[in-house]
């Protein structure tokens, strides 16, 4: 690894060095971590799963991530804002996903709270896009992405979620989230990715 956090692939791509340690961190890397996102579904998919994330590594995750998928309805938030205890007891029982009460209950809570947010906003997209960071005057490399746990973007943000009673959202958990949705583009400089995030963030239409 260079010592700004790169590492070079087998196709000759370099990557932040994250992207390298497991082969299902490619994909993510390349096309998802740090692309805009606009749809409602896949964004309370995103927050959801950055809960579930909270204090087990993202790869766990990531691994886990179709059987959440079957488990909480496709993360169709209208759907599970239905949920009742016989899903909760269902969820807990099953072993293709991490068996957590609070974040499962937290999941299920969250949905019903995204309803009346896009009913309050217009969109849960355009809620979560009046959070989006000015761009940083200068890039980032290992040290400095390794230090960015939180942000007074995502202080703000979790500030907010808490108070219209979401859970499991913290400014840690929120920060993730927005790196992972493209509210902001933490690929290191020099990697391969990180000109096509600024490009598709750049051509997005803000909700």
């Amino acid at each position: 690894m260079s010592e700004d956090g790169l590492l070079t692939g087998e196709d000759g791509l370099a990557r932040c060095w994250w992207a390298e340690s497991a082969p299902e961190y490619h994909a993510y890397h390349d096309s998802e971590w740090g692309f805009p996102v606009a749809d409602d579904v896949r964004l309370f998919e995103k927050l959801s799963l950055e809960g579930f994330q909270a204090g087990l590594s993202w790869l766990t995750i990531l691994r886990k991530r179709e059987a959440f998928r079957a488990a909480f309805a496709n993360f169709d938030y209208t759907r599970v804002a239905r949920f009742g205890e016989r899903d909760v007891a269902r969820l807990l029982a099953d072993a293709r996903i991490v068996r957590h009460r609070g974040k499962i209950e937290a999941v299920i809570n969250n949905a019903r709270r995204a309803l009346e947010l896009a009913e309050a906003e217009g969109s849960l997209a355009h809620y979560v896009w009046r959070f989006e960071p000015e761009k940083r005057a200068r890039g980032l490399d290992r040290a400095r992405l390794l230090a960015l746990a939180s942000t007074p973007e995502s202080h703000a943000f979790a500030k907010d979620l808490k108070r219209r009673g979401w859970r499991f959202v913290g400014p840690t958990t929120v920060y993730a989230f927005m790196q992972a949705m493209g509210l902001v583009n933490d690929h290191l400089d020099g990697c391969a990715a990180k000109a096509r995030a600024d490009a598709a963030r750049a051509a997005f239409a803000r909700p």
